[in-house]
């Protein structure tokens, strides 16, 4: 499910490795989780979290939320958002290394790294909620808002738009465009550089500048709103969920 690769300068990747798409379920993402918060205690100077070439993450195991009861869905989101809550709040510095798609979840992700860097090409990134009939919620409307700006994000979360690599990297979604062989790669080589730094120096001023985020994601207990919940049980949100399930096993 996860794969830990020790590099050079105490930097750890976290590699998602939960075939064919890296969908996150309940399992994945709690062991998300608990690697990004036990790489520091076990000497990490930075992370780098990764997926298979061609997929970072395909997003939310739909399938597998759909066949829970209410009070599982509510345990699947809160263990989502204490995810994104670790990785903003991590003493490290994290970088993420879009190795290919990251829609919806993957993307989200993304956004509490320090730094992105992502396989440019074919592959595409974007919260595409929305289309798939889930709202966004807006802590974290609130961290992308934080990374690409307030009209942008708005255009493109209501749409839930997804976009290219290139179209990323121009509205700064992600800091940089590598490829796709050489993402992993890339995110080391920022980490090194980054910690070659005055380490107090680098790290007092990286917290002051992430204060705003861990204002919010610091402490997710209470952070899902529970209108969040009661829109995935309604009929649109169920019936568009259920069509797109449909669509892939088809595929399938």
């Amino acid at each position: 499910m996860l794969d830990i690769f020790p590099h050079d300068g105490g930097i750890h990747e976290i590699r998602m490795a939960r075939p064919p798409v890296n969908a996150l379920d309940t399992a994945l993402v709690r062991a998300l989780r608990e690697a990004v918060l036990e790489a520091p205690v076990n000497g990490a100077r930075g992370i780098v979290l990764s997926g298979a070439q061609g997929m970072f993450s395909a997003g939310v195991d739909v399938p597998a939320l759909l066949a829970l009861d209410k009070a599982g869905v509510t345990t699947f989101w809160n263990d989502f958002f204490a995810l994104c809550g670790a990785i903003a709040s991590s003493p490290v510095p994290v970088v993420a290394a879009l190795t290919g798609h990251s829609p919806a979840g993957g993307a989200v992700l993304s956004l509490f790294a320090d730094y992105r860097i992502m396989a440019h090409g074919v592959y595409k990134i974007g919260l595409n909620e929305v289309q798939v009939g889930l709202s966004v919620p807006e802590p974290i409307q609130f961290a992308m808002r934080r990374i690409i700006g307030n009209y942008r994000a708005e255009r493109l979360l209501v749409a839930g738009a997804m976009v290219d690599a290139e179209a990323a990297h121009a509205i700064g979604l992600v800091d940089e465009l590598a490829a796709v062989e050489q993402v992993v790669q890339r995110a080391v080589l920022w980490l090194t550089d980054l910690l070659k730094l005055p380490p107090h120096a680098m790290s007092r001023t990286r917290a002051i500048a992430r204060a705003d985020l861990l204002e919010v994601w610091g402490d997710t207990t209470g952070l899902l709103d529970p209108g969040f919940i009661e829109d995935f049980f309604a009929q649109e949100t169920q019936t568009v969920m259920h069509a797109l399930v449909a669509r892939l096993k088809n595929k399938g």
